[in-house]
């Protein structure tokens, strides 16, 4: 259930509760694809992080170790040891991202298998059927993600596949939370809503799914080489015709000013790979910008990576440690970075929220996003 507690122009700050616990809205999901974040950070280090949803991936952990496997052992929030929200995609961006491997029909996708070519087969059945063995809080409905651009009709037609598609989630997700071997009765469904960079699609789509009952409702698509601004002018061409009453979700996104970006065009919920990934490679976010450890001029730098941060690396380590452990390969690196980054990123929202309950949200986002994409 999500409960709206204060709105700022388009931006909104919520709850919402799931049976795995409260999700402080505006909110960004920390990315486990396979049950654990990239770069050696477990389910108890995201504690310390301030992170409130851990996002899996269905299409990975379907392959590794087998959805089979994980319900057998209790589901996801057992096996990972996270017992706050999970959200599990649903493989419909492997649909996109793996175009070289998969054949799209009515019935759902076939793949061959990145690890050793087998072939898989995936449609929205077999997706609930994969989620609801993780026991996921949320499960994401199963929809292609198209790529931008592509030709107006072919994302018509796959946006009103998506829909059918949609429709099938829900009936075999009502289906397994009624069966007594489900481990989550309670799980929660989310439709995706595509249409490309075409607005009158996007906004037939949004109406569509709206008439739906669903638990929450996602923005997908984006993301995937449009330009921002292509992306900005689509979420406010969407967001009008979105259920007030339920959480917004902007699949994919991305960086901090991103985020901004969104929040102020009302959008509730966030994930993406860039701060782990980004910090793998010595990339860190900052309260003053973007900073590159591998960079020569921290190699004496006895400040913390940034000197108003209070996260774990931040309290005990320097600049020039974790500049020599990069040019060293250590892998204590990519963790200490890594745990800096999802830090950043989740007291970024804590700001945010904070800024909506005392009604400055429009200062704080005029004055960040000046800041926070800045390269130093």
């Amino acid at each position: 259930m999500y409960k709206l507690i204060k709105q700022e122009g388009r931006a909104r700050l919520g709850d919402f509760q799931t049976v795995h616990g409260t999700v402080h809205m505006p909110a960004f999901m920390n990315v486990a694809t396979t049950g654990a974040i990239r770069g050696a950070v477990s389910a108890y280090d995201l504690k310390e992080l301030h992170c409130q949803v851990q996002l899996c991936n269905t299409y990975h952990l379907h392959l590794r170790p087998g959805d089979n496997n994980v319900h057998a052992l209790g589901g996801l929030h057992k096996f990972t040891g996270w017992d706050a929200p999970i959200l599990t995609d649903s493989g419909g961006f492997q649909v996109f991202s793996l175009s070289q491997l998969r054949k799209i029909t009515e019935e759902g996708v076939n793949f061959r298998s990145h690890i050793d070519g087998h072939r898989i087969f995936m449609g929205p059945e077999e997706s609930m059927r994969i989620q609801s063995n993780l026991a996921s809080t949320i499960a994401m409905a199963f929809d292609e993600c198209i790529e931008n651009p592509s030709p107006r009709e072919y994302v018509r037609q796959s946006t009103a596949r998506t829909v059918r598609w949609l429709i099938r989630c829900k009936a075999e997700l009502d289906r397994l939370n009624s069966l007594d071997t489900t481990i989550n009765k309670n799980q929660m469904l989310f439709g995706i809503n595509q249409g490309g960079t075409y607005k009158d699609i996007r906004i037939d789509n949004m109406k569509e799914i709206a008439q739906v009952n669903l638990d929450g409702y996602a923005i997908g698509g984006l993301a995937v080489g449009e330009p921002a601004e292509v992306m900005y002018e689509i979420i406010e061409t969407v967001e009008p015709f979105m259920p007030a009453d339920k959480p917004r979700y902007l699949m994919g996104v991305g960086t901090p000013v991103n985020i901004l970006e969104g929040v102020y065009r009302g959008i509730d919920l966030f994930d993406c790979v860039m701060p782990s990934r980004n910090a793998r490679h010595g990339h860190i976010f900052t309260s003053e910008g973007v900073i590159n450890m591998n960079n020569t001029k921290y190699k004496l730098d006895e400040r913390p990576l940034d000197s108003k941060c209070d996260c774990p690396t931040c309290r005990r380590h320097s600049r020039a440690y974790l500049h020599h452990l990069f040019k060293s390969g250590e892998m204590l690196a990519m963790r200490l970075a890594v745990m800096h980054n999802l830090y950043f990123y989740n007291t970024l929202m804590e700001k945010i929220r904070a800024a909506l309950t005392e009604g400055r949200y429009e200062e704080f986002y005029r004055e960040q996003r000046e800041i926070l994409g800045k390269r130093i």
